[in-house]
């Protein structure tokens, strides 16, 4: 079986990704940072299919932190499924703030790149050793590196910086058979950035006016795209920016 780390797997888009992916078949081991009893909740989902799951707490904010982690996951991994590496890392966590350029805080720009950048980098430099050879990094970004909406400038500079660094670590990773890349999605009807494209009726019609499917996305459109990515036949694809939008503002 084939075991995969989703960062931020309590709700929202990790949470349909852990899910999607154990229909495929795989082991799930989920992070979360807060919401320890969601992240019960989505092993007990995977586990109800059949396939084997666990939760580990983690900030990643806190970059110093990784090495203990990355003891904690290999434990975590005997203990569960009995070996001490796994094969895709998923770096999902994050979240959202809406605040124009002009008005954007150094503490808001520093947890940004702390969460949005520094965590990707510095987490899977920190898991290199238990990543099998053959195996995947996908690192999520945005839609809004392409596009533009008014108070997303710190966190879409934050995901431009993940693009770029999702197409280093494919060129470096390369030898050792891992693939990497990104994946992008659009506006999605979730809790994040306070709710707004799920709970605003105002910006999730003008969403999906602007989208060529006709809506806005949903967190299972995303969790079927990664389970894509990550399937047995996606692995000649490494370095690629795979926007998951519906084809928001072509």
């Amino acid at each position: 079986m084939k075991i995969a780390l989703v960062t931020g797997g309590s709700r929202g888009l990790g949470k349909s990704m852990c899910l999607h992916l154990a229909r495929k078949g795989r082991g799930v081991v989920l992070t979360y940072r807060e919401k320890e009893a969601q992240a019960r909740e989505v092993v007990a989902a995977v586990e109800a299919m059949g396939r084997r799951a666990a939760a580990l707490p983690l900030d990643v904010a806190d970059s110093a932190a990784f090495p203990a982690f990355a003891e904690a996951l290999g434990r975590t991994l005997g203990d569960v499924w009995g070996r001490t590496d796994f094969d895709f890392l998923v770096n999902n966590a994050g979240f959202g703030i809406d605040a124009p350029f002009a008005d954007t805080t150094e503490e808001q720009f520093d947890r940004m790149v702390a969460v949005h950048l520094k965590a990707p980098f510095f987490l899977s430099q920190a898991l290199l050793p238990r990543l099998r050879d053959g195996g995947r990094i996908v690192n999520i970004s945005s839609g809004l590196t392409r596009f533009s909406f008014p108070g997303y400038a710190a966190y879409a500079s934050c995901k431009c910086g993940v693009e770029a660094l999702t197409r280093y670590m494919a060129k470096e990773l390369g030898p050792r058979g891992i693939a990497v890349n990104v994946l992008a999605p659009g506006a999605i009807a979730t809790d994040f950035g306070g709710g707004v494209v799920r709970d605003n009726p105002g910006v999730n019609a003008f969403i999906a006016s602007q989208t060529a499917l006709g809506r806005v996305g949903e967190a299972d459109d995303i969790g079927a795209a990664l389970s894509l990515l990550l399937d047995d036949d996606a692995g000649w694809i490494t370095g690629q920016r795979i926007e998951v939008s519906g084809g928001m503002l072509l």
